[in-house]
């Protein structure tokens, strides 16, 4: 998985009034928890662009001074006005100890299903996983060249030696439906042809009125 870096600097007061300078400064207050303990630490805000402002999933690399810590962002709050990064939690990644993180679904190939006038929909966008971090893949991808109308991808489709999923085996991810509107045309053109068989008499009957 790819990382991004975050170079920050450690906070020596967590107080409310040491918060509230750091945000008029441009910082984030962050926390990394996973550790023997906390570590409290702050980093500008154009820092986190890239990591929260995009649906790719990134590992995270804390450089604070002399010390670096591997993690994987797990909360972020934001103003409920202003949209701006209030605080932000990370965990701490350990090679010997597995992860849960939202990995993103890419969906690939084309599907016959909706060529022939289906609607494809994505229940998932993303799928919760757990596994080491060196195991944690980029995004998980899902093939719907063979997906016609009415089928549907499940979750135990896409099983890994690599990884666990953390959903119910009747997960579906995506499925091709039939598009509403083919539904009324299909209906609309068998009431045409029918109103057409009906009011169209037959020759022997235009003959006999002649």
């Amino acid at each position: 998985m790819k990382s991004i870096t975050i170079n920050g600097s450690k906070r020596e007061s967590v107080g409310k009034k040491a918060t509230k300078a750091l945000r008029n400064a441009g910082e984030v207050p962050c926390v990394l928890y996973g550790g023997n303990q906390p570590v409290h630490f702050s980093a500008a805000e154009l820092a986190f662009s890239k990591l929260v402002y995009t649906p790719n999933a990134h590992t995270v690399v804390i450089a604070l001074g002399d010390d670096s810590y591997n993690a994987v962002l797990q909360d972020i709050q934001f103003h409920p006005v202003t949209d701006k990064i209030l605080h932000i939690d990370f965990y701490q990644l350990f090679d010997d100890k597995e992860i849960a993180m939202d990995i993103p679904v890419v969906l690939t190939g084309n599907s016959p299903g909706v060529r022939a006038g289906g609607v494809l929909r994505r229940n998932r966008r993303k799928l919760r996983i757990k596994a080491l971090p060196t195991n944690l893949p980029d995004f998980i991808e899902v093939d719907i060249s063979n997906l016609r109308i009415g089928n549907k991808v499940y979750i135990t489709a896409l099983f890994n030696d690599d990884y666990k999923f953390l959903h119910a085996d009747n997960t579906v991810v995506c499925q091709v439906k039939q598009s509403r509107v083919s539904n009324t045309d299909l209906e609309e053109d068998e009431d045409d042809d029918s109103q057409d068989g009906t009011d169209a008499p037959a020759e022997g009957e235009a003959a006999a009125e002649a």
